[in-house]
Parts: C-alpha cells; structure tokens; sequence
C-alpha cells in the first residue's frame, strides 16, 4: 500500500492537495488538483498545535498572494475622487492645459505601486546579491514609497496607502 501526505487546501473554488509520496516514483510527488468528492483514507489523524480561525487563514492567505503574486487587485479609490478630474494648467497662460480622469491616473499610481513590490520580491529572492546588498535596495525602495506618500490621499483605505521610513 503506497503511504501519501495528503494536506489539503483551498484556492479559489478548487481544492488542491499537496500528495508526498516514496522518492521511487517522481511522477506522483507534488501538488495536484483533485476533485471536490476525492476519497482519503486517514491513516493517523494528528492534531494541529494550535488552532487558526478562518479569519486568520484568510488574512495569511490574502498576505502571501499579495506577497508572492504579481497580479494586480483592486484598489478602490476614496469616493470622494470618483467621476473627478484633474487638471494640469501650465505657467505659460499660451499653452493647453491637460485634464486627466483622477480614476486613470490613479489606475496609474497602482500600476507604480504593484510593479515596485514585485520588484521588492525579486530583490529579496535574488541568489546573488549579498545581505548588505538587498538592505541597500529595500532602503532604496523605502524612500521610493515615502516619496509616493502625497498620492494617499486617493485611496479609499489606509492599508492600501504607501508607507515610507518610519521614525520614531
């Protein structure tokens, strides 16, 4: 009888189980999706240590995709800057002065920021640069989103506001 671990876990809609099996056969080791009705025979049951509520799953869950995916999610903007529109007037009264829907260019600023945290990711994950190195560029980073601090003000919730160094 082949013995596998069988851990599963929910992404989506689909459940996936992550099946370890005797290095003999490779084809069977990994994660795998099985269906919803899939048959486990529980062998030993081993209880958890400690008990995580499904908010604190979730919270886990939302933190490492937010983490490790560099797919976008859906930042509302502050109701008060929705249909708004801003208008950029140059010195110079001979020329055009531009509007820009406050939704676009905060579609924008998103963009900037998704694109600097995957950067941040990368950074991190990189084999050869040194410790020193990554503290360096993530201080770098810091100072990036402190300078983007001034567009808060669009956002709907404070969570998803930049954060730069923070004193004290």
């Amino acid at each position: 009888m082949k013995r596998i671990l069988i851990l599963p876990f929910i992404l989506l809609t689909t459940i996936y189980c992550c099946a370890q099996t005797p290095a003999s056969n490779k084809a069977d080791e990994g994660i795998k999706p099985v269906s919803k009705d899939f048959q486990v025979e529980v062998i030993e049951r081993i209880e958890p240590e400690y008990n995580v509520s499904f908010s604190e799953a979730e919270d886990a869950l939302i933190k490492i995709l937010r983490e490790w995916s560099d797919i976008s999610e859906i930042v509302p903007l502050g109701d008060k800057w929705k249909n708004g529109l801003m208008i950029l007037k140059p010195g110079d009264a001979s020329l055009k002065e531009k509007e820009v829907p406050i939704e676009t260019f905060f579609h924008k600023i998103i963009m900037l920021r998704d694109r600097l945290r995957v950067m941040e990711q990368r950074i991190n994950a990189h084999k050869l640069l040194t410790d020193e190195d990554k503290i360096d560029l993530q201080q770098y980073l810091t100072r990036i989103y402190g300078s983007l601090t001034t567009f808060n003000i669009l956002f709907k919730y404070q969570g998803d506001q930049f954060v730069g160094e923070k004193t004290g």
